[in-house]
């Protein structure tokens, strides 16, 4: 099966890597996507896989807030991550866990017809797509974002092992991607 030209080669990004317009006010870096990344993805023969942006699904383009005060990136994301973890039971964190079950089944897919999945690459200071660091208490600190930990969880359960590696901007791309692409 899958027997053409395709490399059999896939690598999940967040969201915000390829479209910065997802993303809260004031937190872009890049004016549409980061270019340097996707570069180099196809540069590898890698095809890319767009993660669904949990904040997006959850609470909206506009993330539901009413005040729209200008506040720094990190308080920003502080408040973020709140509307989505206060109460298990509320509609954004029964989402963010749909997602998170629906790329655990990409990732099944992938794997169960011979695909190698290079990884997995999320924006670091995400309050839900942060690997290293995330956001909380209105500072960046070590520790992954909700989405990121919550598909972490998944791919323990299903015995699945996928690097996982978070970029926030343009400085520590090829380090970050050094290991993926070997």
């Amino acid at each position: 099966m899958f027997t053409d030209i395709r490399s059999k080669k896939v690598i999940f990004i967040a969201h915000c890597m390829l479209n910065q317009n997802a993303i809260s006010d004031g937190t872009a870096v890049w004016p549409a996507a980061n270019k340097a990344l996707i570069e180099k993805c196809l540069a590898a023969d890698a095809g890319i896989v767009q993660l669904p942006c949990p904040e997006l699904m959850c609470l909206g383009l506009d993330r539901g807030d009413p005040a729209g005060a200008e506040r720094p990136v990190t308080v920003e994301n502080t408040r973020i991550r709140h509307a989505m973890s206060d109460d298990p039971e509320s509609p954004a964190a029964g989402r963010l866990h749909m997602l998170a079950d629906q790329t655990v089944y990409q990732i099944r897919e992938y794997l169960k017809h011979g695909f190698k999945v290079l990884g997995i690459i999320g924006a670091n200071r995400s309050p839900n797509c942060g690997v290293e660091t995330t956001s909380d208490g209105g500072a960046e600190v070590n520790g992954m974002g909700l989405f990121m930990e919550a598909l972490r969880k998944r791919l323990e359960v299903e015995g699945i092992r996928i690097p996982m590696t978070g970029l926030k901007g343009p400085d520590d791309l090829d380090e970050k991607l050094k290991e993926m692409f070997s």
